[in-house]
């Protein structure tokens, strides 16, 4: 990752240390993951503890030290979702991307998460694709789902044969 655009981020924050975790959030959208280098230059830059930094980027479950896939699938397994199919939906997406929970496509084009709620209960079951929450979701809409995010010939096609 080009330092630079790390400065920008703290510049556009002030340097500020009541800010870390904007800062982190803006960091992991360059990149959809925190490299150890450039928690290493934040430390620096701000003058706190990697461990301070490091504490907050493992203590939130939106925050990746892994490099992740371009477009981050998240399946709501919450008691609404649960109830409704969500765990036929998480099967139904391993299996069409052919990575379980937790895992990225060797493509790098999708990264497959749980999330415990989304607070969209009445649409449950609910998936989401970047920022794109999917509602009443059931196992034959998935691979229509991620269709629309595998533009690239390596994408879930490929991965079929």
């Amino acid at each position: 990752m080009a330092f630079e655009k790390v400065d920008e981020i703290l510049e556009k924050h002030g340097y500020r240390h009541d800010a870390l975790i904007g800062i982190i959030q803006d960091i992991q959208r360059l990149e959809n993951y925190l490299p150890l280098e450039t928690l290493r230059h934040i430390s620096h830059r701000l003058e706190i503890p990697l461990s301070r930094i490091y504490y907050i980027a493992t203590f939130y479950k939106s925050f990746s030290l892994e490099p992740r896939g371009r477009h981050i699938v998240k399946v709501c397994l919450g008691t609404a979702c649960h109830i409704c199919g969500a765990t036929q939906n998480l099967e139904q997406m391993e299996r069409t991307l052919h990575i379980c929970e937790g895992e990225t496509t060797k493509d790098m084009m999708f990264s497959l998460e749980t999330v415990n709620c989304v607070g969209t209960c009445a649409l449950a079951p609910v998936a989401i694709v970047d920022d794109t929450y999917y509602d009443a979701v059931t196992p034959e809409k998935v691979e229509k789902i991620l269709s629309n995010y595998a533009t690239e010939s390596e994408g879930i096609e490929s991965e079929k044969n």
